[in-house]
């Protein structure tokens, strides 16, 4: 079994939505990844999404196309990404990795060299936000093969059809993008949600995740006894920006912030419903 296939199963059993914070590597500089992963562990983390800094991030909203410059100027590559993760394992081997960038950047550093390095350094999953399912079986294959998850996006206006493809290619989770348009772009109709969630979950058995929009403590709340889990990215690079002058205070925001998230999920079990 799989650390995100364990992790979910865990937190199912105790009846708990995986948080799941994002932050991109190397942001503001390589040195301060590592201690903020740990702090957002320390914080309730469960999962980690880690961003892989990419110069046209087409995805993102301004936050984290600017986290991204931050990134690259500080000198992040896809290696100092993969030693950041290997750093990170010398003192966790429990809580899972998932990495998220564009295909570009893998493309460049060679694929099978990627997921092979990517294995060896601890990551459990990637994300390519730029592979549609009908390109990405070959990656989807050689990634399981190295016992790592292929994650896919679904957005609001996918159809059944297509949720249908995209999870049979899918493994660990599958991330619905909760709103229209790009990372920090609006806040979320929780309603719409449960809706969406119900049609996924007609289609699949993986966890499904819940991102975009996640802005602050009581949406995140609202969400958790409805998803498997919540990812929240632009809210926590906001404040890394913020204090990226001052890293104790960077720190320290970070945690007060997604610890702050992880109490008002837990305020109401999850009871999530089921195909």
């Amino acid at each position: 079994m799989s650390r995100l296939a364990a992790k979910f199963a865990e937190l199912k059993q105790a009846g708990r939505s995986a948080l799941v914070p994002y932050i991109t590597a190397g942001d503001p500089g390589p040195d301060a990844t590592v201690p903020l992963m740990r702090a957002l562990v320390q914080a309730g983390a469960n999962v980690l999404e880690l961003g892989m800094p990419f110069s046209d991030p087409t995805a993102d909203g301004p936050v984290i196309q600017q986290a991204c410059e931050r990134a690259l100027a500080a000198g992040t590559t896809l290696q100092t990404v993969l030693s950041i993760v290997r750093e990170f394992r010398t003192g966790n081997s429990e809580t899972p990795i998932v990495l998220m960038g564009y295909l570009n950047p893998m493309h460049a550093y060679g694929i099978e060299r990627f997921v092979e390095d990517a294995a060896a350094a601890g990551v459990d999953g990637v994300l390519t936000v730029d592979m549609p399912p009908e390109e990405a079986n070959p990656l989807a294959e050689l990634l399981k093969a190295h016992q790592l998850d292929p994650i896919f996006l679904l957005a609001p206006t996918t159809t059944g059809q297509r949720i249908r493809r995209v999870c049979e290619a899918a493994s660990g989770f599958v991330y619905y993008v909760s709103l229209k348009g790009v990372t920090g772009a609006a806040s979320l109709d929780v309603d719409s949600v449960r809706e969406r969630l119900a049609a996924i979950r007609a289609q699949t058995r993986l966890p499904v995740g819940v991102g975009f929009g996640v802005r602050d403590a009581e949406t995140a709340g609202r969400l958790a006894p409805l998803a498997d889990a919540v990812i929240v990215g632009s809210a926590i690079v906001n404040r890394i920006a913020a204090q990226r002058d001052n890293r104790e205070r960077m720190l320290s925001d970070v945690t007060e912030f997604v610890s702050g998230l992880r109490k008002s999920m837990d305020r109401v079990p999850a009871t999530k419903q089921t195909a």
